[in-house]
């Protein structure tokens, strides 16, 4: 894992705790539970909070504590993307290229880099860049009233934060590109149905359903859990011989951890694995 891209923001978020507030930080039982929480703007990013959600997803990967990630949001959004009032403000817009490669770019190389299975709980309408950080995540689950959409065409922009990435291989090339450019509103079963998010649940049920979630894979092998992601965001770029050699070294390290040797005992014993992550 790179751990060279989480020293910059975790250093923000020892000196300005002021950012603190934007996104609120909960753990327990191994859970760590990120809500962006600016409702009023229905949680869109400004600088503040984008620099405040690096630095908390870097307190989330060094903390030997935490075993799962749930990325949630406050009221009755997910996330809408950026906030337009801040590229809109002359004396305050940091400019779409500092907005790109210093809020967005490192967010979703940490989802991806971080060592911790990172759960999107979408609990509300997910727009541009919003959507596309959801889709970023390991595993996507929502309720049944919530809504996806690439916002980016309404305004002649084009999907960033790892939107033209993600998306064509969750979805395919058409359907993706219809989208993107049509900036059509999927809603929360059709996404599941297209194979976009993982997983869709009631509304009433959505809170405990996303609980549970998070508490079977806290419990699970973490170490085995993060080689898993680190496979798996090889194979967006090799061939098969090269992910074939990726498998055989990660398996190999897998095999090494404490948690393969209790998973193989209890298996041989007939009981239920107790994983440490380790």
């Amino acid at each position: 894992m790179n751990r060279s891209c989480f020293s910059l923001a975790f250093l923000t978020f020892e000196i300005q705790t002021e950012l603190m507030e934007s996104i609120l930080l909960e753990k327990q039982n191994g859970i760590a539970t990120l809500t962006l929480n600016r409702p009023k703007s229905f949680n869109s990013f400004n600088r503040e909070m984008a620099l405040n959600l690096q630095a908390k997803l870097d307190a989330c990967h060094l903390d030997k504590e935490v075993r799962v990630i749930v990325l949630t949001g406050e009221g009755k959004a997910f996330c809408a993307g950026q906030d337009l009032v801040e590229v809109t403000d002359q004396a305050q817009n940091p400019g779409f290229r500092k907005i790109l490669e210093e809020h967005y770019s490192p967010i979703i190389q940490k989802i991806r880099n971080t060592a911790k299975p990172v759960i999107a709980a979408v609990n509300g309408v997910a727009a541009g860049a919003g959507a596309n950080i959801a889709l970023a995540c390991d595993i996507v689950v929502a309720h049944e009233k919530v809504s996806f959409i690439q916002a980016f065409s309404g305004i002649g922009l084009i999907p960033d934060s790892g939107g033209t990435f993600f998306l064509p291989r969750l979805i395919g090339f058409q359907k993706a590109s219809a989208l993107a450019m049509l900036g059509d509103k999927v809603g929360a079963e059709e996404a599941e149905r297209m194979g976009m998010i993982y997983k869709v649940f009631t509304l009433e049920e959505f809170s405990s359903e996303v609980q549970a979630l998070a508490e079977r894979m806290a419990k699970m092998p973490t170490k085995g859990l993060a080689l898993t992601k680190a496979a798996f965001n090889s194979a967006l770029s090799n061939d098969l011989t090269a992910q074939l050699q990726v498998e055989s070294d990660l398996q190999i390290k897998a095999s090494e951890t404490k948690d393969y040797r209790e998973g193989v005992a209890a298996f041989i014993e007939k009981r239920k694995p107790n994983f440490i992550g380790e």
